[in-house]
C-alpha cells in the first residue's frame, strides 16, 4: 500500500498508559492505517529511531477564542506538542455577540484573561452573530491544529440580558429559557460543553464583575438542562470559593456547583484545583466534596496543573513590583532602553526605594485587591520569586529565591529584586508561584494531579499572555515530572502520555483522537525525550496593534502531525495548516 506519512522505528506509547512497544505508524488520508510492522511506501517518512511517538496532546483549558480569528498557528501550544486546543472557559468568550456589544466583551477578555483590548480590538474578525455562526467562521480560516469551542456564560448573559447582564441583576425564567434554547442550538452545531465563572479575582478591564460571576443556582441549573437527551457536551467551571467563603458559605456554593452539573442529565464536569497561599488546605476539602459528589453519580473532575501557577514579572511584563512606585510610574511610558537607563541612575534608584507603592486595585481597574496586598509584604513575595534560568526551573527552595540572595548581600528584598530587573538589559524574568507552592515543593500538586478524579488542564493558552506563558505545561510534565525531578515522587512517561491524550479525550467524548490505533486520527507526536528541554519564557510583540505577549519554546519535538500533516518539524513550524474545528456530538 502506498501511505501518505510512514513514521517509522519508533518507541509507541499509545496513550493508554501502557507500557511502550517498538512500531511503525501508517497514515493514509488524515487517518492512522496500521500501527507495528509497515510494509509498504510512502510519500514521506520520518525516522523516529530513538524517539517517543505518542498520541497529539490535548489542552482541556485555553482562551484562543479571539486568536484564532486571526492567527493561525496556536502558538505557543503547538510548540509542546499540542494538536487540540478546547477554548472558551472560565465563561468569557465572544459569542453569540451583538455589534453593541463587541467592546465590552473585549473588555471582560482584556480584564480577565489579560489579553491586550487593543489586539482583540484591531485582529478580531467580528463576522458572526450566533455561537454556530462564530464557530464556521473560526473553521473557515486554515490553522496548524484542531480547536474546539464551548458557549461561554459571559457572552451569552449579555446577549440575552443586555446591561442587565452586568448590572448584577439576577436572571428572570424568561432569560434563563433564551440562554438554554442558545445553548441547546450550540451544542447541536458542535459545540463542546459551556463554561461559567465564579471568581473574585476576574473583572473586567473597568474593574467591573464579570457578568455571570453571582449568577443563581436556578440559572446555572436551567442553562445546564439543554444538555438533557445529547450524548456529548461537557461542562466547566472556574471558582475560588472566596477566602471567606468557610464552613457553610463553602458548603453551600459547592452544592449550587452540584446542582449545575447534576441539572445536565450526567455529562461530565470539570472545576479547577489549586492550592492557594490564603487557604492552604481549602483544595482538600474541594477533593473532600469531589470525591462525595462522585459518590453520588456526578461525573466531577478537577483541573489540576503540573506545577506553581504564577506571575512572570519583568519590565516588559504586565506586573512588576515597581509599577505602582510614583517614581517608576512617572517614565512607565518610556521605551524599555530609556527606561533601564533611568533606573541604573543611582539617584533614581535611591529616590524609588526610599517610596511606597501606591494602590493599584480600586474602582476602575481590574486588578484584584490581593495584588497590593502582596505589594505590602514584599519579603513574602521575595521569599517565593525565583530567577527561573534559561533551563526554565519551577521547584526551586528558599535557599535559591529572591529574599535568600538579598539577604546573602545585605540589601532589601525590594532593591534585590530592583537589581535582577535590569539584567540583560531590562529584559530578565522573575519568577512568583502565587499558587501550588505554599511548602515550596511540588509534593501538593503530585496529590492533586494524581487523585482519580483530576484532569489535566488550567493551562490558560492564549491568556494571561503578559504574565505568564503556561501553554508550556505538557512539555514540563514530560521533561520534568518524569525525568529530570530529583525529590519526591515522579510519573512514568506512559502515565505521563496518558494524561495528556486519552484521558483529556474520554472526558470530552472525542473517541477519533487520544490514542494511536487503526481508524484514529493522524495527530501525532515524535519526541526526543533524552533532549526534550524547556526555554525560559521571551517577551515578543507580534500581536496585532503591536501587542505584546510571552512565548515560550520547547527543544526536542521532531515533529507534531495533525491530520497526518508534519506541522512542525525540530521544533520549528512547517507552514502547513490541515487544522480543523472539532465539532462535538457529530
Amino acid at each position: 500500500m502506498n501511505y501518505d506519512l510512514c513514521i517509522s522505528n519508533g518507541t509507541v506509547y499509545d496513550g493508554t498508559g501502557a507500557d511502550p512497544k517498538q512500531a511503525d505508524i501508517a497514515i493514509k488520508d488524515g487517518v492512522i492505517v496500521a500501527v507495528g510492522a509497515v510494509t509498504g511506501s510512502a510519500t514521506e517518512t520520518i525516522d523516529a529511531s530513538g524517539m517517543a511517538v505518542t498520541p497529539g496532546f490535548i489542552d482541556l483549558h485555553t482562551h484562543y477564542d479571539g486568536q484564532a480569528s486571526w492567527d493561525s498557528d496556536f502558538q505557543p501550544s503547538i510548540n509542546h506538542g499540542v494538536s487540540t486546543v478546547v477554548m472558551g472557559n472560565c465563561g468569557v468568550g465572544f459569542a453569540p455577540v451583538r455589534p453593541a456589544d463587541r467592546e465590552q466583551l473585549i473588555r471582560l477578555m482584556e480584564g480577565v484573561e489579560d489579553i491586550p483590548g487593543s489586539a482583540l480590538a484591531e485582529g478580531i474578525a467580528w463576522n458572526w452573530e450566533t455561537l454556530p455562526e462564530f464557530m464556521t467562521a473560526l473553521d473557515a480560516k486554515p490553522h496548524t491544529i484542531d480547536f474546539a469551542v464551548q458557549v461561554t456564560h459571559d457572552a451569552l448573559r449579555v446577549y440575552v440580558m443586555g446591561e442587565r447582564a452586568v448590572a448584577e441583576q439576577q436572571a428572570t425564567d424568561h432569560d434563563i429559557a433564551a440562554m438554554r434554547q442558545l445553548t441547546r442550538e450550540a451544542l447541536e452545531a458542535g459545540a463542546i460543553g459551556f463554561s461559567t465563572g465564579r471568581s473574585d479575582v476576574h473583572r473586567s478591564a473597568d474593574g467591573a464583575w464579570t457578568p455571570a460571576s453571582e449568577a443563581s443556582a436556578a440559572e446555572l441549573a436551567g442553562i445546564a438542562e439543554a444538555f438533557q437527551g445529547l450524548n456529548h457536551g461537557v461542562l466547566q467551571a472556574v471558582n475560588d470559593f472566596d477566602l471567606e467563603r468557610t464552613g457553610d458559605a463553602f458548603d453551600r456554593e459547592f452544592d449550587l456547583l452540584e446542582a449545575y452539573a447534576r441539572a445536565s442529565g450526567g455529562r461530565p464536569f470539570s472545576l479547577s484545583l489549586m492550592q492557594r497561599d490564603f487557604a492552604p488546605d481549602q483544595w482538600r476539602r474541594i477533593l473532600r466534596r469531589a470525591e462525595q459528589a462522585k459518590a453520588q453519580g456526578i461525573d466531577m473532575r478537577l483541573q489540576t496543573a503540573p506545577r506553581g501557577i504564577g506571575v512572570t514579572t519583568g519590565l516588559q511584563c504586565t506586573f512588576h513590583p515597581f509599577i505602582g512606585f510614583p517614581s517608576y510610574k512617572r517614565i512607565c511610558h518610556l521605551p524599555l532602553e530609556e527606561r533601564v537607563a533611568q533606573m541604573r541612575d543611582p539617584v533614581f534608584k535611591g529616590q524609588l526605594l526610599s517610596e511606597s507603592s501606591e494602590p493599584l486595585a480600586g474602582d476602575g481597574t481590574p486588578v484584584p485587591p490581593i495584588v497590593d496586598a502582596l505589594m505590602a509584604a514584599m519579603d513574602y513575595v521575595a521569599g517565593k520569586t525565583f530567577l527561573l534560568g534559561d533551563n526554565a526551573h519551577y521547584e526551586q527552595t528558599a535557599e535559591e529565591s529572591v529574599l535568600s540572595m538579598a539577604q546573602a548581600r545585605g540589601v532589601s528584598a525590594l532593591e534585590m529584586m530592583y537589581d535582577l530587573l535590569l539584567k540583560d538589559d531590562g529584559r530578565a524574568l522573575l519568577y512568583f508561584p502565587i499558587y501550588n507552592y505554599t511548602d515550596m515543593n511540588f509534593d501538593a500538586v503530585h496529590t492533586m494531579m494524581t487523585h482519580p478524579q483530576a484532569i489535566m488542564g488550567l493551562s490558560d493558552g492564549g491568556a494571561h499572555v503578559g504574565t505568564i506563558c503556561d501553554s508550556s505545561f505538557p512539555t514540563y510534565l514530560l521533561s520534568y515530572w518524569s525525568r529530570d525531578r530529583k525529590q519526591g515522587q515522579r510519573l512514568s512517561v506512559a502515565e505521563a502520555v496518558r494524561r495528556l491524550t486519552s484521558d483529556i479525550a474520554d472526558y470530552c467524548g472525542m473517541s477519533d483522537r487520544g490514542l494511536l490505533k487503526p481508524g484514529l486520527k493522524a495527530n501525532i507526536n515524535v519526541i526526543d525525550l533524552e533532549k526534550l528541554r524547556l526555554h525560559a519564557p521571551r517577551m515578543v510583540r507580534d500581536l496585532p496593534a503591536g501587542g505584546q505577549r510571552l512565548l515560550q519554546d520547547a527543544t526536542g519535538y521532531r515533529a507534531v502531525v495533525v491530520a497526518g500533516e508534519p506541522v512542525l518539524m525540530n521544533d520549528q513550524l512547517t507552514g502547513r495548516l490541515p487544522g480543523r474545528l472539532y465539532r462535538a456530538g457529530q
